[in-house]
């Protein structure tokens, strides 16, 4: 292979792959469906010539014949009469006429055809042209969902996922830990509050109880008073002893204090 082949080959190529990418699929649709409607207008206008000229061939034709016919009936007036040389130039310009007539008949039998032919494919390219158009509907819609997708792939793909649930996390963690401490500072302060109200209230417990204990103390520490007689010795016995009994249970109380 030559150097020129060879350098032609890739020419083509690249421009090939360079055509290639540069076809829009909705463009390239929407030209090929005018041109086939180029088409069309076209093969409507040899369609239309044609006709016209199987018209016209068709007219002379009819015309031939009935010159044929008029000569004919010439050369049976004339051979009527007894002139047999005007009959036979009437016979002669007959034949001319059937022999023109009867090319035309041929010509005007391959017109027909060729008419019916262009006519079928008329309909057969208007009816592929419906079909492109649905089709190029279909198609363009496709390429457009297609692209639409594309651009959303392209903005997914440029976008960090991970980077970007990890900044969600460290949010959540941050404002949990906001949240705790919140929550801990309104703890710490209304403990202070409440501490100070326990041990206020603690605190006068225990002073009345004291003074309470201090003055059963006095008490049971002033002399006894005369011996009373003997039932009120009794009674006094009695007395005493759940003077002491009481005395020890406060003893017992102020060891646990």
């Amino acid at each position: 292979m030559g150097l020129f082949d060879r350098l032609s080959r890739v020419v083509r190529a690249n421009l090939n792959d360079m055509v290639s990418k540069a076809e829009d699929p909705e463009k390239v649709l929407e030209q090929a469906v005018i041109d086939m409607q180029e088409d069309l207008v076209q093969l409507r206008q040899a369609v239309a010539r044609a006709i016209a000229e199987q018209k016209r061939t068709e007219q002379r034709y009819n015309q031939d014949l009935g010159e044929a016919n008029k000569w004919d009936q010439r050369a049976r007036l004339a051979l009527s009469k007894g002139d047999e040389n005007l009959a036979r130039e009437a016979l002669m310009r007959k034949k001319s006429h059937m022999d023109t007539a009867t090319v035309l008949k041929q010509q005007l039998e391959g017109q027909v055809a060729q008419v019916d032919s262009l006519r079928k494919n008329l309909v057969a390219l208007e009816s592929k042209i419906s079909e492109a158009k649905t089709k190029k509907n279909m198609l363009q819609a496709r390429a457009r969902a297609a692209k639409a997708n594309e651009e959303l792939q392209k903005t997914l793909g440029n976008i960090d996922i991970n980077s970007a649930t990890g900044a969600f996390e460290r949010m959540e963690t941050k404002v949990l830990e906001m949240e705790a401490r919140s929550q801990a500072f309104g703890e710490l302060s209304g403990y202070g509050i409440e501490q100070q109200f326990a041990q206020l209230e603690a605190g006068s417990d225990v002073d009345d109880e004291l003074a309470m204990l201090k003055a059963q103390m006095i008490e049971g520490s002033k002399p006894p008073e005369a011996l009373p007689q003997a039932s009120e010795t009794k009674s006094s016995s009695a007395s005493d002893s759940v003077v002491d009994a009481e005395l020890e249970e406060l003893r017992s109380k102020l060891k646990d204090v």
